[in-house]
């Protein structure tokens, strides 16, 4: 049982470490000091996205699954969590380089709106 909860758990902790990701440049608007945690998981992200490479926590959330006597699962968080809710046809190639574009896209914007705050108040 204690598997599962913390499998659980890391899922949570994906979910926002994704959200996080794509949507956290909007907390710099607020809160400037969370650059310096944003960029490099942006960074992160959008690498991931690109290379096609899965991420740290994918594996353990399958590891712990296992060890609870569930069945992991194949590929990334994106591929299995994520993609079947936005393209339920299956994860293509091309649909993770959009998904990385879209996040980086996302963040150059919001880290323009950034420089832009500061300018003006300088």
């Amino acid at each position: 049982m204690i598997y599962r909860a913390l499998a659980d758990l890391v899922l949570v902790v994906h979910l926002a470490f994704v959200f996080f990701v794509v949507l956290g440049g909007l907390l710099v608007l607020r809160w400037p000091w969370v650059a310096f945690l944003h960029i490099p998981a942006a960074i992160w992200g959008v690498f991931i996205e690109y290379t096609g490479g899965i991420c740290p926590l994918t594996p353990l959330e399958n590891s712990l699954r296992q060890s609870g006597g569930e069945a992991g699962y194949a590929g990334g968080f994106i591929q299995h969590y994520i993609q079947p809710v936005l393209y339920p046809g299956g994860l293509t190639r091309e649909t993770q380089i959009v998904l990385g574009t879209l996040a980086l896209l996302v963040n150059l914007i919001t880290y323009g709106l950034v420089i832009a705050r500061m300018r003006r108040a300088a």
